[in-house]
C-alpha cells in the first residue's frame, strides 16, 4: 500500500476510534440531540462523514454509484441507534480501505470525477446543459489529503458535542483535552 494511502487511512481510523469513544459517552437518546436548533447532533455529523467518505472514495475513486442523500445527513433526527451509526461508519471505511488499498503511485495522479446530486449546494456549473452530471474533477492525491482533513474537523465537533451532551470530562484522545 502506498505511504500516502496508509497515512490517510491510519489517520481516519484513529479519528473513527475517537468517534466511537465519544458516542459511547452519550446516553442513546442524546445521539440525535442538538444543543441549539441551528447546530447538528453527533449523529448528524456521523451520517455526514459516512456520506462524504463514500462519495469521494467509494464512488469517485472506486467507480461505484453515488447513493448519498446529503440533505438527510443534516435533517435526520433519529431512527438509528449508536451501534447502527458506528456500523455505517465502519462499513464505509471497509469499502474505502479495499478500494484505496489497490492504488499505485501512478493512480495518485489520476483525476477522478466526484459527482454531486444537483440539489447539493447547487453545484451544477453555471451554463452547463441540464443533462450534464454535476460534479468536480479531482486528483486522487488531493482527495487523500482533503477527505481525512474533513474527517478530522468533524470528529472534533463530535468529540466536543459528546462531552457537552454527556457532561463528561473524559480525555478521549489520551491527551489533556
Amino acid at each position: 500500500m502506498h505511504d500516502l494511502v496508509q497515512d490517510a487511512l491510519t489517520y481516519m481510523n484513529n479519528q473513527l476510534e475517537l468517534i466511537e469513544k465519544s458516542l459511547k459517552l452519550l446516553p442513546e437518546e442524546k445521539l440525535w440531540a442538538k444543543p441549539r436548533p441551528d447546530l447538528n447532533s453527533p449523529g448528524n455529523y456521523c451520517l455526514h462523514l459516512a456520506g462524504n467518505e463514500y462519495q469521494h472514495f467509494v464512488t469517485a475513486v472506486g467507480g461505484r454509484p453515488l447513493i448519498r442523500q446529503r440533505s438527510q445527513e443534516f435533517t435526520t433526527a433519529g431512527g438509528l441507534t449508536r451501534e447502527e451509526v458506528l456500523n455505517l461508519l465502519k462499513k464505509v471505511r471497509q469499502e474505502s480501505s479495499g478500494i484505496l488499498g489497490t492504488l499505485t503511485e501512478a493512480d495518485l495522479f489520476r483525476e477522478v470525477f466526484v459527482p454531486y446530486q444537483e440539489e447539493d449546494w447547487q453545484r451544477m456549473k453555471p451554463g452547463a446543459p441540464a443533462e450534464e452530471e454535476a460534479g468536480d474533477r479531482r486528483l486522487i492525491r488531493t482527495l487523500l489529503i482533503r477527505i481525512p482533513a474533513h474527517y478530522g474537523y468533524h470528529t472534533g465537533q463530535i468529540v466536543l458535542l459528546s462531552k457537552l451532551l454527556s457532561g463528561s470530562g473524559a480525555h478521549l484522545s489520551g491527551l489533556y483535552h
